[in-house]
């Protein structure tokens, strides 16, 4: 198939974030209404799928079906962070419609109705359901409660069997892509060799001087660049500056500060609720009616922290003391009433490798066993637990080092719970461990704590009064009516004041503008209204008011010079001090003597455990081509000089260690394909969607 190639010339991509599309019970979206975006005389097309048009009204039809499933589920409409994500799943799941119904139909995958019926009440009940149906006193799944619901459809209102019909198909769909998925994700495989090599990678270690001189080394003035090498350069990388739909603003931001009389009223609104707390003999009653955060009655558990606030003010803490109030990062003042110090069930923190065995029979589990003593060992001799748990952890806790934050023994399994409360001192242990889930390698990594609190947090936020919030909108509407065009927009802020920010190539979905979050209405006007000079009218976003200017705009296709001369002459001038650095390191036969050539600018220094897998160098950064020039050589030799994105580079090779061989390389074939596993949901997703040619135009309408 076309996309079977597509993908496998995309087995570069960084693993990203797999397209689920039509995997949960997504949030549903709300769109202002379906004659809301209706505009007169505007384009109602919103997207193209594999040459189909996506009509503005289907779109909403599909947000509205999600949104329905949001509200069912929820019980609450969504918010406007969750309407994007719902406007996102649903794109999503009509691209994957499209795009993969043709797949399917071509490889013959089917949910039978038997099946269909497995997935929402036989043995294997889907996820999503388990979630919804778990009783909160046991934290089981309840059967029973699902059978009533099944039971209760026939009786049901029409809204209500449509919402069953339409999650059965979801379930349906989702099944057949992880179908799909796992179909092409069991063609991965990784050989003994390919094993082999992935251990030397690993294991392989240099020892090197190395030689950094930066470009800033030479001044710019001391390399001249022609528009031909411009011109040149633009040519032999066109890929790297094809053109996107993007926009170039400039704004002002007029920032909502509270002012001093704001600060004082607050501070005098909580010093006098800092006293009435002090009195109260109901501490969770008083916080919860004058407290403006979620959660003011904390309970802290051993090992857990008290408020970063609360410690960094007070030495002693007691119980029934009062402390504050303080002023806090969160723009606002908080005091703190210690309710209640006790004794609690002791708590430990451990992190742990686990190399599971589920679902295994006794000759795969001796197998597994045999890998994870080799693990085991090479922790011991390594002493990089963290390491070794992302590298070959199996569970969700991989990617944080194995650590399982702090737990109460009854907590884990008892054989689990044992090996780590039994211990008297941190540090590894020493055996495996064996639980139903597999072998765990274990470090305990905190001793046990039993002391407990409850915390009492009185929070007022200090915020703009409106009286302030006023005054700062009339300046910034002073300055939006005065400014007609870019030359003004410029003058005018350097005459009251105003610092001038720049965006430089905006891209249609943009949802932030630099440190500027929901900016969406910022994005649209540049992108549906404004024409290049064109200054806005005052925006209002979170913390700020805005007015913006367009200064620049790009479609998407190949780009002009002009369109990129900076970025452009920023690479030629690096490239022509590489050359200029070189020529000046040439003849030079120590480091020491070539450091002497740019003595204020250049650094010597070491890397003893270089790795083949690196892609950086200590001391000085990202370097790849570096790394892999270094493992090309011997001992005692020289590279050339290397041109890196961030200067140039010689290295002199002290020794090189080699991986020793080991007999057995499965845990890195195993690696290997677990990698390629994971990738491989995404690549399909990419790769079909650049197959069908998906154009999404709803920058336009949200």
């Amino acid at each position: 198939m076309a996309l079977i190639k597509e993908i496998r010339q995309r087995t570069g991509l960084a693993i990203g974030v797999i397209a689920v599309g039509l995997i949960l019970f997504l949030v549903g979206g709300d769109l202002l209404g379906p004659n809301s975006m209706l505009l007169g005389g505007r384009d109602t097309i919103v997207g193209e799928i594999n040459g189909e048009e996506i009509s503005y009204e289907e779109y909403l039809a599909q947000i509205e079906r999600f949104k329905q499933n949001y509200m069912q589920n929820s019980g609450r409409n969504p918010t406007e962070n969750e309407m994007f994500s719902i406007r996102e799943q649903a794109w999503q799941a009509m691209v994957v419609k499209s795009v993969f119904s043709e797949q399917y139909e071509a490889l013959g995958l089917t949910i039978s109705d038997e099946e269909l019926v497995d997935m929402v009440q036989g043995k294997n009940i889907v996820g999503e359901l388990r979630q919804q149906l778990t009783n909160p006193e046991t934290g089981e799944f309840d059967r029973q409660q699902l059978i009533a619901f099944l039971q209760s459809l026939e009786s049901a209102p029409a809204q209500q069997r449509a919402f069953w019909a339409q999650q059965e198909q979801t379930f349906a769909d989702s099944r057949l892509r992880i179908k799909y998925d796992n179909l092409l994700a069991a063609s991965s495989y990784a050989n003994k060799e390919q094993g082999a090599m992935q251990y030397r990678v690993q294991n392989s270690v240099a020892d090197v001087e190395h030689l950094f001189v930066p470009y800033y080394a030479v001044s710019d003035s001391a390399v001249k660049i022609s528009e031909s090498d411009l011109k040149a350069y633009l040519g032999n990388h066109k890929e790297r500056f094809e053109g996107a739909n993007t926009r170039d603003i400039s704004y002002v931001r007029f920032d909502l500060y509270p002012s001093g009389e704001d600060s004082a009223a607050v501070i005098q609104q909580i010093s006098k609720l800092t006293r009435d707390l002090a009195a109260t003999a109901d501490d969770s009653v008083f916080v919860l009616r004058n407290s403006e955060i979620n959660n003011p009655f904390m309970t802290i558990l051993p090992g857990q922290t008290l408020p970063a606030d609360l410690v960094s003010n007070v030495d002693d803490i007691e119980e029934g003391g009062v402390y504050g109030p303080f002023i806090t990062n969160r723009s606002s003042y908080v005091s703190y009433k210690v309710s209640k110090q006790y004794d609690a069930s002791p708590r430990m923190r451990a992190s742990h490798i686990l190399l599971s065995t589920q679902g295994m029979d006794e000759a795969t589990k001796a197998q597994v066993k045999a890998q994870a003593e080799l693990v085991l060992a090479e922790v011991k001799e390594s002493g990089n637990f963290f390491a070794a748990a992302q590298q070959y952890g199996q569970d969700g806790t991989a990617q944080r080092g194995g650590d399982l934050g702090w737990f109460a023994k009854e907590d884990f399994v008892e054989p689990f719970a044992e090996a780590v409360f039994s211990r008297n001192e941190t540090g590894l242990i020493g055996e495996l461990v064996e639980t139903e889930y597999g072998y765990h390698i274990i470090s305990v990594t905190e001793m046990a704590q039993n002391t407990a609190y409850k915390v009492a947090v009185l929070e007022l936020e200090l915020i703009p009064s409106d009286g302030t919030r006023n005054e700062i909108f009339r300046n910034a509407d002073t300055f939006a009516a005065n400014t007609g065009n870019s030359d003004e927009f410029d003058t005018n802020a350097k005459e009251d004041g105003y610092r001038v920010l720049s965006a430089k190539a905006l891209p249609a979905n943009a949802r932030t503008v630099n440190n500027l979050t929901n900016a969406r209405e910022v994005v649209r006007w540049a992108f549906n209204d404004a024409s290049i000079g064109s200054v806005s009218t005052v925006f209002e976003l979170e913390g700020a008011y805005v007015v913006a200017v367009l200064t620049g705009k790009t479609e998407e296709g190949a780009v002009s010079l002009d369109q990129v001369r900076a970025e452009v002459t920023a690479q030629v001038r690096n490239e022509k001090k590489g050359e200029y650095i070189a020529k000046k390191l040439a003849g030079k036969s120590s480091l020491e003597e070539m450091k002497s050539v740019f003595p204020e600018y250049a650094s010597i220094g070491t890397a003893p455990n270089l790795k083949l897998v690196d892609n950086t160098i200590p001391g000085i950064g990202y370097a790849p081509k570096a790394v892999g020039a270094i493992f090309g050589l011997k001992q005692g030799q020289v590279t050339q000089p290397i041109k890196e994105d961030i200067g140039v580079i010689v290295a002199k090779v002290n020794s090189i260690t080699p991986a020793g061989e080991v007999a057995d390389y499965t845990v890195y074939q195993n690696q290997i394909t677990a990698n390629e596993q994971q990738r491989t949901a995404y690549m399909i997703m990419m790769a079909a969607e650049e197959l069908a040619e998906v154009k999404d135009f709803r920058y336009k309408f949200f």
